[in-house]
């Protein structure tokens, strides 16, 4: 039977008017008038507050989202040193944020002048950073240790010099640093009506007191407080490194597997007009940092600003090389056999305590303040640029080739 087009568009105006007096199922961010549970309005005096302006979790600053998802954690380079610590396993990572670039000079100082005026003297110095890992008896780097922190040539290169312990205490400070940033903003101005000669009648402007202490957060339900910045979990990090993402065509197929932040097991642009250019700054053998001069191949003989060479599928700039990076994770060389396999971590010694590993006898150097570091840098070779591997180091021990970046987790939805 065939239909005419006034007959055609009847009907699809009528199926356009069901759907839309469908109702709409509330969500998070669209929670709609009243609870679903009991049938009582939301916002009415002395009942449940709702705040309908939520509009989702805001990005912070310096951050790019993660998506989250399954991926193959764990060593794909070949093992040279048999550590035999990271083994491939599949694990899933919940969505998160994680900052597109290596904590800056720039970024530090910035922490240092804060807790300055607002610290005591003692936290102060226990903040700075040691710049006497570039010292060398037996190589001329004094104009690091003098320059390369406060320079302002320098203040776009990564802080190193910093424990992991200092790592956290930044972080800290920066979740209150920014959410008090973000209540300050978030309170507005009032016009208040004022006759006086000065104003002639004109409503006078004028800023209220801030509803708030210095410090003090708004409420989490407010929707306007980001979660803490932290380090992210060896986990994360190594999911972010990887960014699988870039390999996905169609369903949940993969074309590849990856050894380094990017496609193939070479370390050159392999495409493009940047083809044959470094992707990352390392060591490419005993003595040569960069290559020769006209011609440097990864343009830095140390460190390199954060954003230099190319972002990975997520965003993220020197994922591998630059400098190495801390994570959150306490260092056991077994933690893949005892790692959950949803968003994976040890924080701690439990299933495999200190005591079995017998330090106080120079039998070991793993303890429980041995804290993991990932990514290579300018003075690693190829091999430790691959997120597989990992090393550690004491939390309270800084050099020259370790830095940081933080992440945050995504609080409700997945993408």
């Amino acid at each position: 039977m065939k239909l005419s087009l006034k007959s055609v568009a009847i009907i699809l105006t009528g199926l356009a008017l069901v759907s839309s007096c469908k109702s709409k199922k509330p969500s998070s961010v669209k929670i709609g008038k009243g609870s679903t549970a009991t049938g009582i309005a939301y916002n009415k005096k002395g009942g449940f507050q709702v705040d309908k302006t939520f509009k989702g979790q805001p990005t912070g600053p310096n951050l790019v989202f993660v998506e989250g998802g399954r991926f193959t954690m764990g060593a794909l380079e070949e093992d040279v040193i048999n550590s035999r610590d990271n083994l491939e396993r599949t694990v899933s990572v919940q969505s998160f944020y994680m900052d597109e670039t290596e904590i800056g000079n720039v970024h530090y100082l910035e922490y240092l002048n804060a807790i300055q005026k607002d610290s005591s003297q003692e936290f102060y110095e226990s903040a700075l950073p040691d710049t006497l890992v570039w010292k060398n008896e037996l190589a001329f780097n004094d104009s690091y240790v003098e320059q390369y922190l406060r320079y302002p040539g320098f203040r776009m290169y990564p802080v190193v010099g910093v424990s992991w312990t200092q790592a956290s205490d930044y972080c800290n400070w920066r979740t209150a640093a920014v959410n008090n940033d973000i209540a300050m903003k978030s309170q507005k101005s009032k016009k208040v009506s004022k006759k006086s000669p000065k104003t002639k009648g004109k409503a006078e402007t004028k800023t209220p007191t801030p509803a708030f202490a210095a410090g003090q957060r708004l409420q989490i339900e407010s929707g306007k407080v980001l979660p803490a910045y932290r380090l992210p979990t060896e986990a994360e990090w190594e999911y972010a490194a990887k960014a699988m993402i870039g390999t996905q065509y169609e369903d949940e197929n993969q074309t590849n597997q990856r050894i380094y932040p990017w496609d193939g097991p070479n370390m050159r642009a392999a495409r493009g007009k940047k083809k044959g250019t470094m992707l990352a700054n390392f060591k490419r053998g005993r003595g040569d940092y960069a290559g020769i001069a006209g011609k440097s191949n990864d343009g830095a003989i140390i460190t390199n600003e954060i954003y230099s060479y190319p972002a990975n599928d997520f965003g993220l700039y020197q994922m591998a090389g630059n400098v190495n990076e801390w994570v959150y994770d306490l260092y056991r060389p077994l933690s893949y056999e005892d790692f959950n396999d949803l968003n994976p971590i040890r924080r701690s010694d439990y299933l495999d305590k200190e005591k079995s590993y017998d330090k106080k006898n120079d039998n070991s150097l793993i303890d429980n303040k041995s804290r993991v570091y990932k990514g290579g840098s300018w003075a690693d070779v190829a091999y430790w640029l691959a997120p597989g591997t990992r090393r550690f180091i004491d939390q309270d021990s800084a050099t020259s080739t370790i830095g940081f970046r933080c992440a945050m987790i995504r609080a409700g939805t997945n993408k």
